[in-house]
């Protein structure tokens, strides 16, 4: 076997090594989170969940959280409302960035590159900084229009939807630039028209990038509790709103916490593992030509 080959191969084994390791750390909160939910209070109070399998032993395991977390009499509608949430907060954004991503990586207009490097400056604008401001601006308009926003759905939607057009702007648009020029040129000496190149050629080819993007912004809408708080409350509770519930005054509810939290993950996990096969094509399209 020549040097190379065998420097490859160590190559190999080390990086396998080291992705198994990364795998194994950022997997074993969820491990502990799961095995928390499965033990007894008095146990999970009285030693950490490690302890579960360097003492084991066949008693104080049960499934009483679960049974909690699914006798809950609103959990069900909490679910329907994080679903009713995050749907349309992860489709708007995608919808419009790819629009946007079109327009500057395929029509030339004066300025593009300026108010291309404009939007993707918001992305340092923390989400906190603009709480205050979006609220009162909503409460404006429903002063002046009569038109309820804040507590509604849409409240959310609008504010995620904002939020999110910089990155995905900014994901579609580099995934766009690695389509050949020579196609679309061909698509518009064919007649074609902007909208038809976009609809029928260009959206087709980015799925890839589209998926990518929509995990995160399904993970990271699916999972927040601020937004739903400060702009829905409590007329519309979403899951973590309901997660919170369950903790109780004095912290006493944390196994049912962890236990609704392990059941939270279910959708997400189904998410992602449907559309893993478009996430790394999709990020690391256009990094190279």
């Amino acid at each position: 076997m020549s040097k190379g080959a065998t420097s490859m191969r160590k190559t190999k084994v080390i990086s396998n090594i080291v992705l198994i390791i990364a795998a194994t750390l950022w997997i074993l909160p969820t491990f502990g989170l799961a095995v928390v939910s499965l033990r007894e209070s008095t146990e999970g109070q009285r030693q950490g969940w490690w302890n579960a399998f360097l003492n084991f032993s066949t008693s104080g395991w049960t499934t009483q959280a679960y049974e909690s977390v699914f006798g809950t009499r609103n959990l069900g509608e909490s679910f329907v409302a994080s679903i009713a949430v995050t749907l349309p907060a992860t489709i708007l954004p995608l919808l419009f960035a790819a629009y946007a991503a079109y327009g500057f990586t395929f029509m030339k207009f004066r300025g593009r590159e300026f108010i291309f490097s404009i939007l993707i400056g918001l992305l340092v604008i923390p989400l906190q900084a603009a709480l205050v401001p979006i609220l009162k601006m909503f409460l404006a308009f429903t002063a002046r229009t009569g038109i309820e926003i804040s507590g509604q759905y849409a409240a959310a939607w609008f504010v995620h939807s904002a939020f999110a057009m910089p990155l995905a702007v900014y994901i579609l648009r580099n995934y766009m630039m690695s389509i050949p020029s020579a196609l679309i040129e061909a698509a518009r000496v064919d007649g074609a028209s902007n909208y038809k190149i976009f609809w029928r050629l260009v959206l087709p080819i980015s799925v890839p990038a589209l998926a990518s993007f929509a995990i995160f912004q399904f993970l990271w809408v699916w999972n927040d509790y601020l937004i739903a708080f400060v702009y829905i409350g409590n007329e519309h509770p979403v899951l973590t709103y309901t997660l919170l519930s369950m903790l109780g005054q004095y912290g006493e509810g944390w196994q049912t916490v962890a236990a609704g939290s392990f059941v939270s993950m279910a959708i997400p996990l189904m998410i992602f593992f449907g559309l893993q096969r478009y996430f790394i094509r999709g990020l690391t399209a256009g990094a190279v030509k």
